[in-house]
């Protein structure tokens, strides 16, 4: 039976002057640990327009890895080839896991970790561990941007600071002339772009054991990113959907600009041409689809939370269907555009420096911060070109930012609003604290030795623990929770069950995948380098595995938990109790659950009015 309101309003009753009620209680239902009785319900916040959920999907999903990993997964697993693999995985993988994603967002109504907890208590540690995964990747992710920034704001220089040899950071190994009838004058030369970027954005030390001075110039940046994330998140989905509008849509229009310039360019369609051409015999080899699933999962962001906590903020009915494909389509549509991009550029500047695409191709931090500036430094007018490519990372890097934020201030809102409010911090002081704490969490990675701790992070926090989360996740949801029931969770919601595809992908081919991956990562793996040369000490590599270990020990932690509260007075019966849902069985009813009851049919919120103690509803 579906929960009830308690209170109701009798029709022609004299109202007084209404006050916004955020809760109300509701019988009928069954709380997290299986009792009966009445229950405090949230009135959930909703997105204003359907519109603004999925340019927030788009700005998660398309980040600064559509610019500098795709291109280069491509070229490097077979160019033209690469898109068979990669669009399978795409259909296998991707996608479903997206639908899966986002239908428990929508239908729990709930953040990653209380969604998890009432489909499957026993996995729930699996919700917190994408939460964990999404913190510590948002708080070197922005110091990313603050570098994107600190170029942005030196295209504004009269000459370009990483154009010429002649600043003070430059070594005696600088050489500027990469003209085509130039030859260098020994291997150990480097251009000013890479010693700008080395010797002056990051004053980079010898190591991880030399940590060096703060560089204050990007502390003050670093102040200034999560100032821009605080107001663009500050009043939830309210204002992160307004900002979306601009910062999903600008980069688009600056990958169109740099294509049209890049196609124009002496050499592009010889760096185009190594971006397309297949390699056919590269499909043989297991790493390339490995690659392919990989890029997709990370691209699309599957297992941070991100997707659930967005989700949990739509009308229950929306069409979860139409919104997976349109998202997830157009996000390998972009990575396709800025393979076109970033190859135009590259062979272009192959053709200046009489090189081949292979001595110049390169992926991460050094494609956008070395070998694009040294591209901007020989096209006319090329402050505008550097100030778009750079304005174009920050709105990439922004949109994601906003996402996995977002995660932790819903996850701590849904948790502990109890006692959030009993010491008056309302949820704006909420994400003010979230942005100052993780300010500060910013600052190892902007020391003379931070790109080392960057790199360290990088790897082990959401690289060799991603897929594991993943899998729990997956196993919680489609196999203990079932797949068959979450079908009948979108059926309820939308109306129709998904296609029987995406059941089989959910029980069977995404969760094999996903392990494939996994058992792949750990035979391939090497501890983590920096470049060529440096190896990190041991030290170093067991921080590095103690990164990766807050987010796995979530999930026994958080299974512990469960069969420690579950109902039963053997450990049996409180184990088989842990893996059952809360959720009801029947499902919601056609009123949907409690916090959508006679909820209009539009994308405003419901807000509950209080007249003379009782309750009436009101957009």
């Amino acid at each position: 039976m579906p929960p009830v309101l308690n209170s109701e309003t009798e029709e022609g009753e004299h109202l007084m002057t209404p006050q916004i009620k955020e809760s109300f209680t509701v019988s009928g239902g069954e709380d997290e640990g299986g009792q009966g009785g009445t229950q405090t319900v949230e009135i959930r916040e909703k997105w204003s327009r359907k519109i603004e959920f999925i340019l927030a999907c788009v700005g998660y999903a398309v980040g600064l890895g559509n610019v500098w990993r795709f291109p280069y997964l491509c070229y490097k697993s077979g160019g033209g080839a690469f898109l068979i693999p990669y669009f399978i995985m795409l259909f296998l993988c991707g996608i479903p896991l997206f639908y899966m994603e986002l239908a428990v967002g929508q239908y729990t109504r709930e953040g990653p970790i209380k969604a998890l907890a009432k489909m499957c208590p026993i996995f729930k540690g699996a919700g917190a561990a994408t939460v964990v995964v999404a913190y510590l990747l948002c708080t070197y992710y922005n110091v990313i941007i603050a570098w994107a920034v600190y170029y942005l704001i030196n295209t504004f220089r009269s000459e370009l600071p990483w154009a010429s040899c002649n600043n003070s950071w430059n070594t005696a190994n600088c050489f500027s002339d990469y003209s085509s009838n130039t030859s260098r004058p020994d291997n150990n030369s480097v251009s000013p772009a890479e010693e700008y970027y080395n010797f002056n954005v990051l004053d980079r030390s010898k190591g991880i054991d030399e940590p060096g001075e703060l560089r204050w110039q990007l502390v003050l940046i670093l102040l200034f990113t999560w100032i821009l994330v605080y107001f663009s998140i500050w009043k939830g989905v309210r204002s992160s959907g307004k900002v979306v509008y601009f910062t999903a849509t600008f980069p688009y229009i600056v990958l169109v600009i740099l294509l049209v310039r890049g196609v124009t360019l002496p050499g592009a369609w010889k760096g185009i041409e190594y971006f397309i051409t297949p390699r056919w015999e590269l499909l043989y080899e297991p790493e390339v689809w490995v690659n392919a699933a990989s890029q997709n999962f990370n691209s699309i962001g599957i297992a941070f939370g991100s997707l659930i906590a967005m989700a949990s903020y739509n009308k229950f009915s929306n069409n979860i269907f139409r919104d997976v494909m349109s998202v997830s389509l157009l996000n390998a549509a972009t990575s396709l555009l800025a393979g076109f991009v970033i190859f135009s550029i590259l062979g272009y500047i192959a053709t200046l420096q009489n090189k081949e695409v292979d001595d110049v191709v390169t992926q991460g931090p050094g494609l956008v911060f070395v070998t694009y500036p040294a591209a901007f430094n020989t096209m006319s007018v090329p402050h505008l070109w550097a100030a778009l490519f750079f304005f174009m990372l920050l709105c990439l890097g922004l949109d994601s930012q906003f996402a996995m934020v977002e995660v932790l201030v819903t996850t701590l809102w849904d948790h502990f609003k109890g006692f959030f409010r009993s010491w008056k911090i309302n949820r704006e002081i909420l994400v003010l604290l979230v942005c100052v704490v993780s300010f500060f969490l910013g600052f190892p990675h902007i020391t003379q030795g931070g790109i080392y701790v960057f790199t360290l992070l990088d790897s082990y926090s959401s690289g060799i623990s991603l897929m594991y989360v993943a899998f729990f996740e997956v196993i919680g949801i489609t196999w203990i929770y079932g797949a068959l029931r979450l079908s009948r969770n979108v059926q309820e919601m939308t109306g129709s069950k998904p296609f029987l595809f995406f059941i089989i992908c959910w029980l069977v081919i995404s969760p094999a995948l996903i392990f494939a991956i996994w058992m792949f990562g750990w035979i391939k793996y090497k501890p983590v380098t920096y470049g060529k040369d440096y190896i990190y000490p041991d030290w170093a590599q067991g921080l590095g595995w103690c990164f990766a270990l807050l987010s796995i020990m979530c999930i026994p932690i958080g299974a512990i938990q469960a069969v420690w509260t579950a109902k039963g007075d053997t450990l049996l019966q409180k184990f088989l109790q842990s893996l059952k849902s809360t959720l009801p069985e029947g499902g919601y009813g056609e009123n949907g659950p409690p916090d959508c009851q006679n909820n209009p049919p539009d994308w405003q919120p419901q807000r509950a009015l209080v007249t003379n103690g009782e309750m009436k509803t009101k957009v």
